[in-house]
């Protein structure tokens, strides 16, 4: 055998199997189809691959699932959770969970453009953590560990020139993701300057967008971790009845035997995993935190910009923070205060009327499972304001969107009342 066949031999068939990928990734064909079983693992799975994707969140939302957006209070899968006592009380919905640790307005926003035709004139739960607004705003690293091309792509595919379309520009490319790709982050530059995207940058997008949907239906459904496990398992230890009576007597036991070795309230794993030994060193710790003035205003007003493109009906969830803990580490009152006031503010002002305040039952007991996540008798409130919202019809929305809270005056505003009250 000579020495150009034996080479082949060796490298022919990678040659082979990347032809036949790109083929794969190139063919129009949509070839995926997602199992049932597929739907419900990935609908508690918080993967990264079914966030940043398509396949799986457009075909289960265009079913009975409903995306719970938000960030690592998710994760907190007790058995009173959202997507607990809707397979246990088989409610006409299942929450489809979108969010995790690190998660916040410009990635939330960005995972929206997967799923725009699922959304429109439909409804949704968005929990806004008040730790998101912190004044360097989204932290660069979480943004990118979450950032997707394909909702990228999918964004700019339909393309128009807006405020909105201007200032989420402007802030991908104020994150290193946004130059990731050279010739996504001259479109970008073009939009932010509100100019029209070429022929050929549309062809670009065609063939990115071909790609990267092929990618999406060939890798969602890997690994999708062990929730679904969780989920079963609160299932049994929910009591038959889903009165609020017996719903608050299970969290409250469950409550009180997952916080016997310490006197915050906090769950004992998380105690003893993160806190044990360090409580004293961290009094006062959280004293000089601000959540008042942050870019974050401007990012959560794409995402309240984008439920109204889609005519959304929306129920924002406002969580406390455990009361115990904040005390301790001398976070400031007030100033919690002020940052959900400025929150309401923004959402009540634009027809946002679908709020659930629970940013003052951090004391109640078995409320928060650890220093700021919702836990059992917290999942139960939650639930009261989550049952009767998806049991009533769909209400036409009317939002009125106020482009100056793209502003920097908005982010870096004193939310005194006075300021909130004469701010136009």
């Amino acid at each position: 055998m000579n020495s150009s066949k034996r080479l082949w031999l060796i490298i022919g068939p990678v040659i082979t199997a990347f032809i036949l990928l790109l083929l794969l990734l190139l063919s129009p064909i949509n070839f995926a189809h997602n199992s049932a079983a597929t739907e419900r693992r990935a609908a508690v799975s918080l993967a990264p691959q079914v966030f940043k994707g398509r396949q799986i969140k457009e075909q289960a939302l265009a079913g009975k699932y409903v995306p719970f957006f938000g960030s690592s209070e998710l994760s907190r899968m007790d058995p009173l959770h959202p997507s607990v006592l809707a397979q246990k009380y088989h409610r006409n919905y299942r929450p489809f969970l979108l969010g995790a640790a690190g998660t916040q307005s410009l990635t939330l926003y960005y995972s929206m453009q997967t799923i725009d035709t699922q959304m429109k004139n439909k409804k949704a739960v968005f929990v806004v953590s008040p730790q998101w607004f912190v004044p360097q705003g989204a932290r660069p690293d979480a943004f990118g560990f979450y950032y997707s091309k394909l909702q990228t792509v999918d964004w700019l595919q339909s393309i128009q020139n807006t405020a909105m379309n201007r200032y989420a520009a402007k802030r991908l490319l104020e994150m290193p993701s946004g130059h990731s790709d050279h010739a996504i982050a001259q479109m970008l530059h073009k939009v932010a300057k509100g100019k029209a995207l070429s022929n050929y940058n549309r062809l670009q997008l065609s063939i990115n967008a071909l790609i990267l949907t092929h990618e999406d239906q060939l890798f969602s459904d890997y690994r999708l971790g062990h929730n679904l496990s969780k989920i079963d398992k609160g299932v049994k230890q929910l009591p038959d009845s889903q009165s609020y009576q017996a719903l608050t007597k299970t969290a409250t036991k469950l409550g009180r035997e997952n916080t016997t070795n310490n006197n915050l309230g906090i769950k004992n794993s998380f105690y003893n995993s993160r806190l044990r030994g360090h409580v004293k060193a961290l009094k006062g710790e959280q004293s000089n935190f601000d959540y008042r003035q942050s870019p974050e205003y401007s990012d959560f007003e794409l995402v309240l910009n984008q439920f109204a493109k889609t005519h959304t009906d929306v129920l924002f969830i406002l969580p406390p923070i455990n009361e115990r803990w904040a005390k301790d580490t001398g976070l400031n009152r007030t100033m919690v205060d002020e940052t959900n006031n400025k929150i309401k503010q923004q959402l009540a002002s634009q027809g946002f009327n679908n709020v659930l305040d629970l940013s003052h039952d951090g004391g109640q007991p078995y409320f928060m499972e650890d220093t700021i996540h919702l836990g059992w008798n917290g999942w139960v409130a939650v639930d009261k304001g989550v049952r009767p919202f998806m049991a009533a019809k769909h209400q036409k929305v009317n939002y009125h969107i106020n482009t100056r809270y793209y502003s920097t005056d908005w982010q870096q505003l004193d939310p005194t009342a006075q300021n909130l009250a004469t701010f136009k």
